[in-house]
């Protein structure tokens, strides 16, 4: 069993003893904490709350809701949600802050509570801290039975996220219309089922051939859109003579292309090719995290712009891009982050600004992707032991490579001349990421191998 404490929310397995995963018992302690973090830092009582499609979502929904309840605060209940739809929603019902019940790209057994301030963004590193310390010390009291919280529920919000995609300037609604595409969808049989068709009829698309669209939690395959993971869409896309297959996470925060001939788009390209739009129709900078493709650097520099590398995390990124006044900006793993829309990241936004994009482009999606730089990412973990210790190991690491241009905003990332590679301690799984890049396959993976072997060396050293 596991509990992760972060950043990105509380993030566990189902089941086991309380501490050891998202029991019940969690869930109330760090649903409690939050509620009164909320009220403390706002003096607002109104939270809203969404969830995707596993199998534990209803009873870790109820759980939350009852909490909140227990401390006397409003719950806006959107059910079966996407994490973009709840962070709209949250400025929108002039809330105190949001809860998504989702585990993202996680396998099945696992949930989490991501939690929002007031504006509809992740809580920053220091509220999270705050929020760990109040249900550590139980730092909350309940309400009297006459103040208890009452629970609004609102389906609504599915058209009024739609409404606010199709509003968006770029999104060319006509174009989409005219260019007749065929397009085969995965949604791993979560809230991407509902979502992403009703998006793509708004869009004026009308042949849609639907894969794993029935939101009951039981996810077909591995819910992280990998190319190992999605063969069966590529398989459909030939079979149907689709334009394009669509894939989403479970939460509908993560989004990439399959080509019209089954082979992959790539999710690190999908936001360089939304960036590459809306830099050629709107001037401004851009940012991705440590660990995203340099290619988005590239297609920025060639628009004349600058980008800037942010810190991995989703609040991260945001923070840098309100810093660098962005225009786009997101994670290499096909997290599309539109200001114009909201500061999260957004796959019904990416979708638009994507079709968009290729009905104006006129040729195939593989035919866009070749106009991109190619580059390859290797992506490598290696497993936690209580007593690695991770700082030192990359001080080390470090100093092995001190003549090469490093950055320690995050980990460690050590560039080369054509080349990088990434380490870093992941926030949601208890690994060390290893990304490295490079402008072709083998140069990547052997890079990769090699500061794994250092790795090992430096290891059996102590």
């Amino acid at each position: 069993m596991t509990l992760i404490k972060s950043i990105s929310g509380i993030r566990g397995t189902i089941g086991g003893k309380a501490g050891d995963g998202l029991t019940p018992m969690d869930i109330v302690k760090f649903t409690a904490a939050y509620g009164a973090w909320v009220i403390d830092k706002t003096q607002n009582k109104k939270i809203v709350l969404g969830r995707d499609a596993r199998i534990s979502g209803e009873m870790v929904n109820n759980l939350v809701i009852g909490t909140l309840q227990g401390l006397g605060i409003e719950v806006i209940d959107l059910g079966l949600s996407t994490t973009p739809t709840v962070e709209i929603a949250v400025p929108l019902e002039k809330a105190g802050g949001g809860i998504i019940l989702t585990a993202s790209h996680n396998p099945k057994q696992w949930n989490a509570l991501k939690l929002l301030n007031e504006k509809g963004e992740f809580i920053s590193d220091t509220d999270g801290k705050e929020v760990l310390e109040k249900a550590e010390a139980a730092d909350f009291s309940f309400a009297e039975v006459n103040d208890l919280g009452k629970v609004v529920s609102n389906d609504t919000y599915l058209q009024k996220h739609i409404d606010a995609v199709l509003a968006l300037p770029l999104v060319d609604v006509d174009a989409i219309k005219k260019a007749n595409f065929k397009i085969a969808i995965d949604c791993v049989n979560s809230s991407g089922g509902i979502f992403i068709p009703a998006l793509l009829k708004a869009l004026g698309v009308e042949t849609i051939y639907e894969l794993y669209c029935t939101p009951n939690g039981e996810f077909p395959h591995n819910p992280e859109p990998l190319p190992e993971n999605l063969t069966e869409i590529a398989k459909v896309v030939q079979e149907k003579r689709a334009d394009l297959g669509i894939v989403v996470d479970p939460d509908v925060d993560r989004l990439c292309f399959v080509n019209e001939d089954g082979t992959m788009f790539g999710e690190e390209y999908t936001l360089v090719a939304v960036a590459d739009y809306v830099l050629k129709n709107t001037p401004g900078n851009t940012v991705s995290n440590l660990s995203s493709t340099r290619a988005l650097r590239d297609v920025t520099e060639k628009a004349g712009a600058t980008y800037t590398a942010a810190a991995v995390g989703e609040v991260n990124v945001v923070n840098q891009m309100k810093a660098s006044n962005a225009i786009i900006g997101g994670e290499g793993n096909g997290g599309i982050i539109y200001p114009e829309s909201h500061y999260g990241r957004d796959a019904l936004v990416g979708i638009a600004l994507f079709l968009s994009h290729l009905a104006k482009f006129g040729k195939s999606i593989s035919i866009l992707r070749s106009t991109y730089p190619a580059y390859h990412i290797s992506k490598n973990k290696i497993t936690l032991t209580p007593e690695m210790d991770i700082d030192a190991l990359l001080i080390k690491v470090q100093e092995k490579y001190k003549d090469q241009p490093n950055s320690t905003i995050d980990g460690l990332k050590i560039e080369f001349a054509n080349e990088w590679v990434h380490l870093r301690r992941s926030n949601t799984e208890p690994i060390i990421r290893i990304y490295s890049e490079a402008e072709n396959e083998t140069v990547a993976e052997n890079l990769a191998n090699k500061i794994i072997s250092d790795i090992k060396e430096i290891l059996k050293l102590n």
